[in-house]
């Protein structure tokens, strides 16, 4: 098949960014991807990467490794997903020992005044699964910092919700949405997922 034929068998297809990687794409986009706790980042990892998306994954267990990961002068991928826990407004953190703690840029969780002070977002989508983490404080230190935009839940939904949100707005992207259409329909699809919100400027 010659490469004429195979883009006239890839635009017969149902429209989806998939047929880019069909089309030679190492992926139609990127994320980076921060497991912070136990908040599922493998699950939705494997699951990004089947819908053709490239994914930088980072563990996160202290305090240095989301700067590291997330702060300074950094190429961004256009989505940023932090799978976490949350609470009260804030991304929670593992405690750590006190010999450990003393050598983090911040110690406790990551409220708006950890966001400002030490992470950067240039331009990139930012996603938060912890519960509460869609907090008006928060997703305001998110924009603050460069985020292009901030979705996360404004209550607590239950754990597997938190799971399949992302993937969710995923495979809408994946199939050509909008970042607005993908969120209007996770929001419509049960009282769970009505909980996350998005948030621009």
């Amino acid at each position: 098949m010659t490469s004429a034929e195979e883009a006239a068998w890839l635009a017969g297809q149902r429209p989806s960014r998939v047929r880019e990687v069909q089309a030679g794409r190492l992926g139609w986009t990127e994320v980076d991807l921060l497991a912070v706790g136990d908040g599922d980042a493998t699950a939705i990892r494997g699951v990004l990467e089947g819908f053709g998306v490239r994914v930088n994954y980072f563990p996160v267990g202290q305090a240095r490794h989301i700067v590291a990961a997330l702060g300074g002068e950094r190429s961004a991928a256009p989505y940023v997903v932090i799978a976490c826990h949350g609470d009260e407004g804030a991304i929670l953190m593992d405690e750590l020992a006190e010999e450990l703690a003393a050598f983090q840029p911040f110690d406790g969780n990551i409220g708006p005044a950890e966001v400002r002070a030490h992470l950067r977002f240039p331009g990139s989508v930012v996603i938060a699964t912890g519960c509460d983490t869609g907090d008006e404080a928060l997703a305001e230190a998110f924009l603050d910092v460069g985020a292009a935009a901030y979705v996360a839940p404004v209550h607590g939904p239950f754990g597997y919700a938190s799971v399949f949100a992302p993937l969710f707005l995923f495979y809408e992207l994946t199939e050509l949405r909008t970042l607005e259409e993908a969120v209007e329909r996770l929001r419509a699809h049960d009282a769970e997922l009505a909980m996350w919100r998005l948030f621009k400027r």
